[in-house]
């Protein structure tokens, strides 16, 4: 299973990642913005999505919002 970013890079664990859109959080007020690093990034079953920690919490992302560094 090959997963890709918005540019067509392809993703693996432990990649460096940065959001590139303004996103908000479901369930809560937070928003994450534009530019913000994701680090140690790990792949899940689903190849639109990627685990990873933002500011101290566990999230999920979509892959069509991020850019491998």
């Amino acid at each position: 299973m090959e997963v890709k970013d918005s540019n067509g890079n392809i993703l693996s664990d432990g990649d460096s990642v940065t959001l590139i859109k303004d996103l908000k959080v479901k369930g809560s007020s937070l928003v994450l913005k534009r530019g913000k690093v994701a680090k140690n990034t790990k792949l899940t079953d689903d190849p639109d999505e990627i685990d990873c920690k933002l500011d101290g919490s566990k999230t999920v992302l979509r892959t069509e919002f991020l850019k491998k560094i």
